[in-house]
């Protein structure tokens, strides 16, 4: 009887058709893997599919909501983009996003009396310098203690989370407030303009799109950018070549809980006004889908972003139309992030028969 054994061997130069053959399949897949879901569920996938790109593209308002859901999006999955770059699992952009938001409404609501033109810069900055912190103690843990950042960074967003309840139940808790405990609305020099008069879109997704364009100068242009790419590839080849693998591994930590923070602060100053426990239904953790199915490119991550708040955005109203439960969303990004993460090995490695 022959026995064949399979191994992954490297490829240290993959070409185009290998670098996007296989994420091209993983999405075709995706969608042949929910189509059967549909028709499952007894509706017309074409029809499912339709419903869900109009609901997301299909109006101007629907277009703006998309773009509003992808904001935060495009936070969370450059904070976990460029972490996963340099192999630093940060797995607590969630409560990055809550430290970026309870710092906006400390600074914003009252307590500076600044013009707009001041206080939002400084709301943005101190915003970032909060999430940074954040992420820095499980850095430092990991360098100095060799602790696992995704423990820490996982347990992070339980204590952060529990700490802004303690707060919301407590001193920041509004008093003029009824029902769902939630803080003080921001005065209006806090708030971020609107993009267009009347809609909701606001200049968070502005931010967004400048911050994507940010990272992905650093990531390509810059020596940090070099460095963290050499750090995630082989940490022991960056060490050999005189790169501080440490220190790197704590500037990827610091922008890359800046990065998360920021999607607290657009959801307070430009969208909610205010900080309630249920500012995030995940965002953080679907950052993390968006930076996979970007392949940690910074301006695929815009792409990616779209593409999933477009099925969030897209699934309520098909799920009004088409009588399917919107929990077919969850299913397709969590098939759409499994078969990626597959595609993206196929891409470094290839499959050796023996």
């Amino acid at each position: 009887m022959v026995r064949f054994q399979m191994r992954l061997e490297p490829i240290n130069n993959p070409n185009i058709a290998r670098k996007s053959v296989p994420p091209a399949i993983a999405l075709l897949t995706t969608i042949l893997i929910t189509s059967v879901l549909a028709m499952l569920a007894g509706a017309n996938p074409f029809s499912v599919f339709g419903l869900i790109l109009e609901g997301a593209f299909g109006s101007q308002f629907a277009l703006l909501e998309t773009l509003n859901r992808a904001t935060p999006l495009i936070f969370t999955g450059l904070a976990v983009a460029v972490a996963f770059r340099a192999k630093f699992w940060n797995i607590g952009a969630e409560a990055q996003l809550y430290a970026g938001a309870l710092i906006t409404v400390l600074l914003g609501i009252g307590i500076l009396q600044w013009p707009a033109a001041i206080l939002l810069p400084f709301i943005i900055v101190a915003s970032i310098i909060a999430g940074a912190i954040l992420l820095l103690v499980p850095a430092l843990l990991k360098t100095r203690f060799g602790v696992d950042e995704v423990v820490t960074t996982l347990l992070f967003n339980f204590i952060f989370l529990l700490f802004v309840s303690m707060l919301l139940e407590g001193p920041l808790k509004d008093p003029m407030g009824m029902g769902w405990p939630k803080s003080a609305r921001l005065i209006p020099e806090a708030r971020l303009p609107r993009l267009f008069e009347g809609l909701r879109l606001h200049w968070g997704f502005g931010l967004a799109i400048f911050s994507s364009i940010i990272v992905w100068v650093i990531q390509t242009k810059s020596t940090l950018g070099y460095e963290m790419r050499a750090v995630g590839l082989n940490k022991k080849a960056a060490a050999f070549a005189g790169i501080s693998v440490n220190l790197v591994l704590i500037k990827t930590a610091l922008i890359s809980g800046g990065l998360a923070a920021l999607a607290g602060f657009s959801e307070v100053a430009g969208l909610k006004g205010s900080l309630t426990l249920d500012l995030s239904p995940g965002f953080g953790y679907t950052g993390i889908i968006v930076a996979m199915l970007a392949l940690l490119n910074p301006l695929g991550v815009v792409v990616a972003a779209l593409f999933v708040a477009g099925i969030f955005v897209g699934a309520d109203s098909m799920s009004r139309a088409a009588g399917v439960p919107t929990y077919l969303a969850d299913i397709m990004l969590a098939v759409a992030l499994l078969l990626m993460v597959l595609a993206i090995m196929l891409t470094r490695f290839r499959v050796i028969r023996d």
